[in-house]
C-alpha cells in the first residue's frame, strides 16, 4: 500500500494543520515538517471525543472488537512503509520494528476476543429477596461501564507496541472509550501512518471519527493542556520518571482528579543467588551483558542492576559480563536526548567516590557502547542515586557480604517493574526468604529468565509500586490493562431494557 505523510494532526478523521510546525530529527535519511500541537487543537480533539462517547461506549462489545481487528488488519496493510520511516526516525534495525509490530497488531487481536468473551466487565447479579426479613433486599446488578475520553502519551522507546496503537490506546478502545494520543515527537511519521490505518478502519467500521485523533509535536502546554482538559477521564502514559510525575501531579491538582497510569522507569535488579553462581557464574554474566545491550539497553525492563554475594563467584560473574560487553558494537539510540542523557548517567557513575569502573567507553552522537560498574552494598543502600535508571546499556553490580546483607538490599528497593531470581539447587531457602520481600516490590518476579521481553498475555503484569508505575494496581500490558478504564456500576431495581446490552 502506498502511504504519504501528510505532516499534520489527524483530529475526529479529519487532516488538520496547526499554527506552526517541528522538524523531525531521524537517525537516518531526510528529515520532514510536522505540524506542531496546541491547546487549541487539544480543545477540538477532546470535545470530539466527548461526542463519540456516547454512542461508542454503548455499541457493544462486538463493534468494539471489530473496531480492533479492523485496526490490526490496516496497520499491517501498511508494513512496509511503517518499518520504513520507523527505521529512519529511530535507528532501530528492521526486524525490531517488525517484531513490534506483530506484537501490536496480535495485541490488538487479543484483546478483540477478550471483550467477546465478556469477562473483563465482572459481572455480578444479587436477586431480589421480597421476602427477607427483617428488610427485603433489592434485585442488584453491577457491571464494569467505559469511563469516557482517554489521553495517551506515545513512547520513545517503542513507536508502535506503546505508542499511537499501542496498548493504552488499545485498552481504551476495548473499554469502550474515545482516545486523544499526543504523539511522541522521537517518531511522529510512524505515528501518522498508524494514525491513518486507525482512520481507515474507522471509515470501515462506521463509528463515529471522534473516537481517535493524533495531536503532534508542540511543547509541554500541550501534554499539560490534555491531561488538565475536563473531558479527559483518564490517562495512559509510558516515559521518563520526571515528565510522568509531572503529568501525574498535573491529573491529581485537577478540580476533579482523575487516574494518571504511568508506567515510569525501573532498574529491574536480579538476584543471583550463590548456588546459581557457583553452577553458572560464567554464562550468567554472558547471558547478563546481553540482556542489558537489547536494543541498546532502551527497554524499561532492562536488568541494570546485579546482585551478588562477594567472592570468586562473583568474580567469575563480573569478568564475563566485561568481557561479553566488551565485543558489542556501538548502537544508535532513539534520540539524541536519550544518548546524552545515557552519558549523563555514564558520568554520574564514573564520579561517584564508591563506585568501580570494570568497563567503560566512549561514544558520540546517538551512538551508545556498554559500560558495567560494581558497588559494595553498603555503599548502595546509603545513596539512592546508585538505585536511579539509566537508559541505556550499562550495568551496575552490587556486591554483598552475606545472604542477610543481600536481604537489606531486598527491603531497601523502591518499586519495580520486575525483580528477577537466579536459583541454584542449594538456593531454594534463601528465596524463600526473599520471595515475601520481593513480591510486594515488583510487578513481575521472574525465575532464572532475563526480564528485557514482556509477553502480551492474560496473566501478565507490567506495572509495580511506585516509582515503576503510578498505580501498583494496574498493568499496561495483558488483558487486565483494559480494566483501568472501566468503572463499576451497580443498576438496582432496574428494568431489562433500561440496562447496558452487556449487562
Amino acid at each position: 500500500m502506498t502511504t504519504t505523510l501528510t505532516g499534520k494532526h489527524l483530529i475526529a478523521g479529519e487532516w488538520v494543520a496547526g499554527a506552526g510546525t517541528f522538524a523531525s530529527e531521524p537517525a537516518e535519511g531526510p528529515s520532514h515538517d510536522f505540524a506542531a500541537g496546541s491547546p487549541e487543537l487539544v480543545d477540538r480533539a477532546c470535545r470530539a471525543a466527548e461526542a463519540a462517547f456516547e454512542t461508542y461506549a454503548h455499541a457493544g462489545a462486538a463493534t468494539h472488537a471489530r473496531l480492533l481487528r479492523a485496526i490490526a488488519d490496516e496497520i499491517e496493510a501498511r508494513g512496509a512503509a511503517i518499518t520504513a520511516i520507523g527505521t529512519a526516525e529511530t535507528g532501530l534495525p528492521a526486524a525490531r520494528l517488525e517484531g513490534e509490530r506483530g506484537r501490536t497488531t496480535g495485541q490488538l487481536r487479543l484483546f478483540a476476543d477478550h471483550v467477546e468473551k465478556g469477562d473483563y466487565l465482572d459481572r455480578r447479579h444479587d436477586a431480589a429477596l421480597p421476602d427477607r426479613k427483617p428488610a427485603p433486599r433489592p434485585e442488584l446488578r453491577l457491571i464494569q461501564r467505559p469511563v469516557g475520553p482517554v489521553a495517551v502519551f506515545g513512547a520513545s522507546n517503542f513507536p508502535l507496541a506503546f505508542s499511537t496503537a499501542g496498548g493504552d490506546t488499545a485498552s481504551a478502545l476495548a473499554a469502550g472509550c474515545p482516545v486523544v494520543v499526543k504523539g511522541h515527537s522521537a517518531h511522529p511519521g510512524t505515528a501518522e501512518i498508524v494514525a491513518q490505518a486507525i482512520a481507515a478502519a474507522i471509515a470501515r467500521c462506521n463509528v463515529d471519527p471522534g473516537v481517535f485523533s493524533l495531536i503532534q509535536g508542540g511543547d509541554r502546554s500541550v501534554g499539560a493542556a490534555l491531561v488538565q482538559h475536563p473531558l479527559i477521564r483518564a490517562v495512559g502514559f509510558t516515559g521518563s520518571l520526571a515528565g510522568g510525575r509531572a503529568l501525574f501531579d498535573l491529573c491529581a491538582a485537577r478540580p476533579e482528579p482523575i487516574p494518571f497510569f504511568g508506567e515510569l522507569g525501573s532498574v529491574n535488579p536480579m538476584f543471583t543467588l550463590p548456588g546459581a553462581l557457583s553452577e553458572r557464574a560464567g554464562p550468567l554474566g554472558r547471558d547478563w551483558a546481553a540482556s542489558l545491550c537489547l536494543g541498546a539497553g532502551q527497554f524499561c525492563t532492562n536488568p541494570g542492576i546485579a546482585v551478588v554475594i562477594d567472592g570468586a563467584d562473583a568474580d567469575t560473574f563480573v569478568a564475563s559480563a566485561a568481557e561479553a560487553l566488551s565485543e558489542v558494537a556501538g548502537q544508535t539510540m532513539l534520540t539524541d536526548g536519550i544518548a546524552e542523557a545515557y552519558r549523563d548517567g555514564q558520568r554520574r557513575m564514573a564520579g561517584h567516590p564508591d563506585v568501580s569502573a570494570v568497563l567503560t567507553t566512549d561514544a558520540e552522537g546517538r551512538t551508545a557502547r556498554p559500560n558495567l560498574f560494581e558497588t559494595r552494598a553498603e555503599a548502595f543502600m546509603a545513596d539512592h542515586r546508585l538505585a536511579e535508571e539509566v537508559f541505556g546499556p550499562l550495568g551496575l553490580v552490587v556486591r554483598a557480604a552475606s545472604a542477610d546483607e543481600m536481604m537489606a538490599i531486598a527491603r531497601g528497593l523502591a518499586g519495580q517493574l520486575t525483580v528477577t531470581l537466579h536459583l541454584g539447587a542449594d538456593d531454594t531457602a534463601l528465596a524463600q526468604q526473599l520471595m515475601p520481600v520481593l513480591e510486594r516490590k515488583a510487578g513481575r518476579i521472574l525465575a532464572n529468565g532475563f526480564p528485557t521481553g514482556v509477553e502480551v498475555a492474560d496473566a501478565m503484569v507490567h506495572g509495580g509500586p511506585y516509582p515503576a508505575s503510578t498505580n501498583f494496581g494496574a498493568t499496561s500490558v495483558g488483558t487486565m490493562a483494559i480494566r483501568r478504564f472501566l468503572r463499576p456500576v451497580c443498576y438496582q431495581n432496574m428494568p431489562a431494557s433500561l440496562l447496558p446490552p452487556e449487562a
